[in-house]
């Protein structure tokens, strides 16, 4: 392709050397070092999951000003320019108040007033380079890894070792498997072999970026930080059209690196995009999920109500922890097992809160709901309204019975309500027509009609 320019990244360890006093900050089991004008520096040391943050206390006065950190500043963009001949060093990002530079394994961001308070040097490289094989992992999970036809989530907290992991997942499938592997970051910081092309953000945008991964025919893409919307949007559009992905994301756990994904993509094609979810925690692989469609009832739904769920499974146990579906206007995720004996079931628990939802979106009025079992439930409303709730025939309540999973619904009046589940805020509700036409002028609600005009019956009078 015409014009195109390949950056392959630094060896582990490789980068031009950085003036004396950063240098002397990058000890061996050092993986950030933090400057901020007027503070003594700070570092991270230690291995994966085990960082910890230190004050570095220097034998002179530290002489960290804003002059001197400007300085700095200039002779890391003095590298780039001096390294040039080197595919690992570059300018990443250079806008008003922030610089980003690659200098071989080091990403250096430099921020100064108005974008920060003060001058401030970040120089961040990775602990560890490792392979797949030191993760000793289930041969199931490698086998899965190595079809890639796959849509993959990596995730965890920062520093807990997910950019690692995917750079062994990179490497193996470019070495082992034999595929041609590409990647997506902004900034680019995966330590990669030098034939696996490393793609930034085309002309600052990443849809463009993944208009020509589609050009370069890979097997599989490493797309690296997705944290927008916009990113989720680019991660299944890449996928839906064929290609192996892998994102890496933040998330607690890998329940809600799915939950993140909802809402950016249609319920039916979740499953599509996304089928394995690695949660990493302090370098070591904590959980892995998979992603199952499949068309059933719900857990605790009655059987004629079956419809597309997309079932949440440990891998490769086959344990299923948690359902996803469409309840309503609204996408639930519920857990499977694990409440407590005599609890109502989470199918249960949402039906309430949605039945109290969608009452009130019909009338207007408020309501109480008490549950009975698994497959029924009272509705307390006031007298007034019960015949509405009903509706001809009972129309509405089949209505209501239906959307809530086969539910058998009983309505009382609040005067039946046990007192254990509390008064509600107006018991005497009344339709707010009809009591804005009480209030009216109009004669047949205005106690003054019924009087004589003064004067009227004096017309025939002598």
């Amino acid at each position: 392709m015409r014009g195109q320019v390949v950056i392959g990244m630094a060896k582990y360890g490789d980068h031009p050397a950085l003036p004396k006093r950063l240098e002397d900050l990058l000890m061996d089991d050092v993986h950030t070092v933090f400057i901020k004008a007027d503070c003594p520096p700070r570092v991270k040391r230690g291995s994966i999951g085990e960082l910890k943050l230190v004050e570095i206390e220097e034998s002179d006065d530290g002489n960290w000003d804003t002059l001197r950190m400007e300085s700095l500043q200039e002779e890391l963009v003095g590298l780039v320019d001096e390294h040039r001949h080197r595919s690992d060093c570059f300018l990443e990002i250079d806008r008003k108040g922030c610089q980003v530079i690659q200098l071989g394994d080091l990403r250096i961001s430099c921020a100064w007033p108005p974008f920060a308070d003060a001058r401030e040097i970040t120089i961040v490289r990775p602990v560890a380079k490792l392979s797949l094989d030191d993760y000793q992992l289930d041969q199931r999970l490698v086998d899965r890894l190595a079809d890639h036809h796959r849509g993959v989530f990596i995730c965890g907290r920062p520093g807990s070792g997910k950019t690692t992991l995917a750079q062994a997942i990179a490497e193996y499938l470019d070495t082992d498997v034999g595929a041609m592997v590409k990647t997506m970051e902004a900034p680019r910081d995966l330590q990669l072999a030098d034939r696996i092309t490393q793609y930034a953000p085309l002309e600052g945008d990443l849809e463009k970026t993944a208009e020509i991964i589609f050009l370069v025919r890979p097997d599989f893409v490493i797309f690296d930080e997705v944290r927008r919307a916009r990113d989720f949007e680019i991660f299944a559009d890449v996928r839906l059209a064929g290609v192996g992905l892998l994102g890496v994301t933040h998330a607690n756990s890998a329940l809600e690196a799915i939950q993140r994904l909802i809402g950016k993509v249609e319920l039916g094609l979740v499953s599509q995009v996304l089928d394995t979810i690695i949660h990493v925690e302090a370098g070591q692989i904590e959980q892995v999920m998979e992603l199952r469609m499949t068309v059933k009832p719900p857990t605790g739904m009655q059987e004629e109500l079956a419809r597309p769920v997309i079932e949440v499974v440990e891998f490769p146990s086959g344990k299923i922890t948690h359902e996803m579906f469409a309840f309503g206007s609204e996408i639930a995720v519920v857990p499977v097992e694990g409440r407590q004996q005599g609890a109502l079931s989470p199918v249960k628990t949402l039906a309430r809160d949605q039945l109290v939802h969608i009452i009130q979106q019909w009338v207007g009025v408020e309501c109480k709901v008490a549950l009975k079992g698994e497959s029924s439930a009272t509705i307390y409303a006031p007298q007034n309204m019960i015949s509405t709730l009903i509706g001809k025939g009972g129309e509405n309540v089949r209505q209501l019975q239906d959307e809530l999973g086969g539910m058998q619904l009983n309505i009382e009046s609040f005067d039946e309500m046990p007192e254990s589940m509390g008064a509600p805020n107006n018991p005497h509700w009344r339709d707010v027509s009809d009591r804005r036409s009480r209030n009216s002028r109009a004669w047949e609600h205005n106690a003054k009609g019924t009087k004589p005009r003064k004067g009227k019956g004096k017309k025939n009078r002598r």
